[in-house]
This record gives structure tokens, sequence and C-alpha cells, in this order.
């Protein structure tokens, strides 16, 4: 029995975004960043003023992005294209990676090192991967038999990496190597219920628990190191996607939530649908490592 925490979500930007994701506490500036995928739309959320603004508007989808160690932004898009986003100007970093041109990145995620993971939906022949782009651009194939990459995370001490596949319901973990970037000796840490969505965007809070989305869950959950599930926040809406901590002491919760694709605001999906919420979680999280991609 999932025990439900006594916390309420708050919504702070009310929008029926198709697919609201991939949130990112920008420190220097104290805003957030999130993303809505179909729309190709970059938002800008600055909590000191309640603004909402878009930040980025693309010709196709963003499917994620991280935040360069200079400020800028990282956007991976439709087609394996990514793009150094500056002072409103997007230049291309790859152009495109023909396995995915039918196709788009997913959840990404910065590593110390400025590395990037960066995972794929899966293509027309079901085929989703996951990438690790270093700071000279190369980009290597890391995993080929992913059924969903989804969110990402490190463990505190930074011997641990966690990947979320949704297609196969589960969050695996595995040792990661600092200096080279390897990641070897894959496990599954945990399987969601076939009936309960699927795992989505993740955050690892400075304690080493893991806060999960749940797309299609209606809540964000939280489980200890070795898996096990310590309980759960319900949220008002099916698709819960990402979840980030942000805030001067990075203590607050951002939330973003979907609509699905073809979807809308009904009373199955919730009537807030696509909104970006945020909520206390009584947990601190860390800062975003940054990307130093062609700096």
């Amino acid at each position: 029995m999932t025990v439900n925490y006594v916390t309420t979500p708050e919504v702070v930007f009310d929008a029926p975004c198709e697919i609201g994701e991939g949130p990112l506490w920008h420190e220097d500036e104290q805003t957030l960043y999130w993303v809505d995928i179909s729309a190709g739309r970059v938002y800008r959320y600055d909590p000191a003023s309640g603004e909402n603004a878009v930040a980025y508007q693309h010709d196709a989808m963003v499917g994620g992005f991280t935040i360069q160690a200079n400020g800028s932004l990282l956007l991976f898009c439709s087609r394996g294209a990514i793009l150094h986003l500056r002072k409103g100007k997007a230049t291309p970093v790859i152009d495109e990676i023909p396995a995915e041109r039918d196709g788009r990145f997913n959840d990404v995620i910065a590593d110390p090192e400025g590395r990037v993971f960066c995972g794929t939906m899966p293509n027309r022949k079901g085929v989703a991967r996951l990438y690790r782009l270093d700071p000279d651009s190369t980009l290597t194939e890391v995993y080929p038999d992913i059924g969903l990459s989804n969110g990402m995370g490190f463990s505190p001490d930074l011997q641990t990496f966690y990947h979320t596949d949704t297609g196969h319901r589960c969050i695996y973990r595995m040792d990661y190597d600092r200096a080279t970037g390897e990641l070897a000796n894959r496990s599954v840490l945990l399987r969601t219920p076939a009936d309960e969505g699927g795992p989505d965007g993740m955050a690892v809070a400075a304690d080493g628990t893991i806060w999960s989305a749940r797309w299609g869950g209606r809540a964000l959950f939280h489980y200890d190191a070795a898996g096990e599930l310590l309980g759960a926040v319900p949220f008002p809406v099916l698709k819960v996607s990402s979840v980030t901590f942000g805030g001067p002491d990075v203590t607050t919760a951002y939330v973003t939530t979907a609509c699905g694709e073809g979807g809308g605001r009904n009373d199955d999906e919730g009537h807030l649908a696509g909104s970006l919420f945020r909520v206390d979680l009584g947990a601190q999280g860390t800062a975003p490592f940054r990307s130093r991609i062609g700096l």
C-alpha cells in the first residue's frame, strides 16, 4: 500500500501543455527553465515576479536541454539535432543523427565533467537509445536497447548513475566512472506495476532518495536508494512528467505535467493537466551539473 504524503502541489503556471517536461533550475538567474516538447517551446519561469515567458520558440520539438557552464542552454531536439541557444539565437552543434531522423531526443542530463547523457524516444522501428555527448561534441552510443529513454540522475557520492526506461517500466542503476564517463554493471533498481503508469522524469535528493514522476500514475513517487517505495505525493492530473529542485536553497520541487499528445483537459486527464506545479517535499536537492559542450 502506498503512503500518500500530506503536502499539496501548487499551480504556478496554468496551461494545457501537451508535454510539459524537463524543468531545470538556473542558479545564476534564480529562474526555472522548462519545455513544452510538442510545441517546441522553451519557457522561463521567474518565481520572484511570477512571470512565465517564452524564452525560445523552435520550429520542431525540443525534447530536453542542459544549462551550459556559461549560462547558455543546449537544446536536444527532433531528428537528433543539438542546438546551442545563447542570447536568443540557436546555432547547430549537431545537425542531425541519421538513426534518429524519424524520432527525437527526450530527457537529458549533464554530468560533473560537462558531458551530457541524452536519450531518445523509440523510432519507427521501435528502437530507443542512450547516448553520451562529450565536451568536444563527440557522440557515443551507450545503450541501444532502451524501451523509451527518460529521467536520469546521479547518487550524491557520484558513484551511481540512474536511468529511467519508461518503455520497460523500470529505473536502472549502474556504476559511473566520473573520469571517463563510462557506465557499467547495469541492473534494474525498481520496476513499476503494469497498470499504474510508467516512470518518467526524476530527481535525486541530497539524501540519496529518488523522486520519480509517474506518467499515467497521478503522483510523484519517492524511493530509497535500494529502490524501496517510501511514499507518494498525489497530483490532480493523470500525467506527471518530471521534477527538479530549485530555489535559493534548492528545497522547492518544481513538477511538470502533460495533457498528452492529442489529449486535453477533462475529468480523466485532470482540469489542470499540462500545468507547472511547485511543492514542498521536505527535501533538499542539488544544483544541476552544467554541460561544457564546445566551450
